[in-house]
């Protein structure tokens, strides 16, 4: 299996594909103002404490109040609220956290009344962004990831992952972290750490602690609160740290500035690799040069099809997702009912596992599968969900088919549910029903270059529209385009574009830069 990221850098959003085989398998996309906030750590104040929960709610600078539990104050709270002091007492000179003292750990049956205070400054780290009604979840538990290991401050244990099977090897990381780790820190060695020399380990080891002291030294110095004093790495950036590995064949991107930062990570963690970052300069926009547009319009939707004419009904609601497998017009097998039941099934569980990834849908999961009678064709269909899930990422639990057909997931759920518009709003009515002659729809298009030629002074100037627009425009050897560029100069260029509507267009200048000559706002 190889596997490509193509990320599409635009004006106001940044959007991330993942491809196993040419094949869509996971999207991201956030706006630019906006940051992936999962791993960021905040100096903040509490702001209401609530004992039936014991729990407490903090203010961390987002529209809703985040959420800390007892629970995930973890075992050395008070060493860090004792050091936090001991910090923020001196504005001039850090005081070194191999200096602070352990005291005893937090006891687990604790009440948050006894531990807290209203309007106590606490270093919180988020990990669960806000949904739906909920703010973030928070832990005080602090930890900065890198691709090999993970350090914990105020923690004295080494652990190793549990997916490395080696015991001379567990035994060989585990000896050699804690010759390296410094006074008052723990370590999770990841599973890519299996087999790499001290010198990668040593060297990642000094960029997290790097990160620390950041964070550290920005609570020293904090006026005003709440303050965030670590922020996880980019989007981009952050992904690749979680899912690279060695079948990456391309990574292409359409910035500059991201393509260099994304250059450099990969020419930290795999020097080899370097060469695979390459930066996309084609005419069409990067998304449909890469057949990702079209994939994620059949992909999301409340009705996905999957192959011989099956499809998934999935519905979301507050409390669960819920997909409904049908066999459409499939048509029946010779050997009857049950065999057709089950190559549908099968079928549905292998998009379902892509779906879940690829929509990052999070919580219970309820599906409803063709009935089948024989008990073997059901343990095949939970073995073959189970083999599909294994590439998932996200912790997950999958229960086998119940009485009633029904298999029952739970999986991991730290942001909103990846929701993408697939339905297009009529570009030329804007919902009133009622559209131009679509015969003028090159007139319409030629007003607005000459306007932006003549009347604006735009000399170069790119035209995306839907492909079946741009073959018409350009059909011929005297072709509508030809004529354009004769009038009006041969800086004007006509993009394809399969993310718009069949009569929708945009305008872009020389600099990639988005010109708005909708109809509305040209008569206004």
């Amino acid at each position: 299996m190889t596997s490509e990221l193509i990320i599409d850098a635009q004006k106001n959003d940044i959007s991330i594909a993942l491809l196993e085989d040419k094949k869509l398998v996971e999207y991201q996309k956030e706006p630019r103002e906006a940051s992936f906030s999962v791993g960021n750590i905040y100096l903040a104040k509490v702001k209401k404490l609530m004992p039936g929960l014991n729990a407490c709610f903090v203010d961390v600078g987002f529209e809703r109040d985040a959420f800390l539990h007892f629970l995930d104050l973890g075992g050395q709270f008070d060493s860090y609220a004792k050091y936090l002091k001991q910090v923020q007492s001196d504005r001039k000179r850090l005081y070194p956290i191999s200096k602070a003292t352990r005291l005893p750990d937090l006891k687990k049956d604790g009440s948050v009344q006894t531990t807290l205070k209203v309007g106590q400054e606490v270093m919180v780290q988020i990990v669960k962004e806000p949904i739906s009604t909920k703010g973030p979840r928070l832990t005080a538990e602090l930890s900065f990831a890198g691709r090999y290991l993970v350090l914990i401050p105020f923690n004295d244990k080494v652990s190793v992952s549990s997916k490395i099977k080696s015991g001379a090897e567990r035994a060989r990381l585990k000896q050699l972290i804690q010759s390296i780790c410094p006074k008052n820190f723990g370590v999770i060695v990841r599973t890519v750490a299996e087999g790499k020399r001290v010198a990668e380990l040593d060297a990642e080891m000094k960029v997290l602690l790097s990160k620390w002291n950041d964070a550290i030294t920005k609570v020293q110095k904090a006026q005003s609160l709440p303050q965030m004093v670590f922020e996880e790495t980019g989007r981009a950036v952050a992904m690749l740290r979680d899912l690279f590995n060695p079948t990456y064949e391309n990574i292409y991107v359409n910035d500059r500035d991201i393509c260099t930062a994304v250059e450099h990570y990969v020419s930290q963690i795999a020097p080899e690799k370097a060469g695979i970052v390459k930066m996309y300069n084609g005419k069409l926009p990067i998304f449909d040069n890469f057949d990702v547009t079209k994939q994620l319009k059949s992909g999301f939707g409340k009705t996905v099809n999957y192959k011989h004419g099956a499809y998934l009904i999935i519905e979301h609601t507050e409390a669960m997702h819920v997909v409904d497998v049908n066999s459409g017009n499939r048509s029946k097998k010779e050997n009857g009912q049950e065999q057709n039941a089950l190559e549908t099934n099968l079928g549905a569980a292998d998009e379902l596992a892509r779906q879940l990834r690829l929509r990052d849908m999070g919580g219970i999961i309820v599906v409803d599968f063709i009935d089948m009678n024989l008990a073997e064709d059901r343990q095949m269909l939970y073995e073959r969900m189970c083999k599909n899930m294994q590439k998932d990422r996200a912790r997950h639990n999958i229960l086998p088919l119940s009485k009633f057909g029904l298999m029952q997931i739970t999986r991991q759920r730290v942001r909103p549910v990846m929701d993408v518009k697939v339905e297009e709003t009529c570009p030329t009515c804007f919902g009133s029903g009622k559209i131009k002659s679509s015969i003028l729809f090159t007139d319409q298009l030629e007003r607005k270059i000459y306007r932006l030629v003549n009347k604006i002074g735009v000399k170069t100037l790119y035209l995306h529209v839907h492909p079946y627009v741009a073959a018409y425009i350009n059909k011929g050897i005297l072709s509508i385009k030809r004529k354009w560029q004769m009038k009006y100069g041969f800086g004007i260029h006509i993009i394809p574009s399969q993310k718009l509507a069949f009569m929708q267009y945009e305008f872009y200048d020389a600099d990639k830069q988005f010109i708005d000559m909708q109809e509305e706002i040209e008569n206004n």
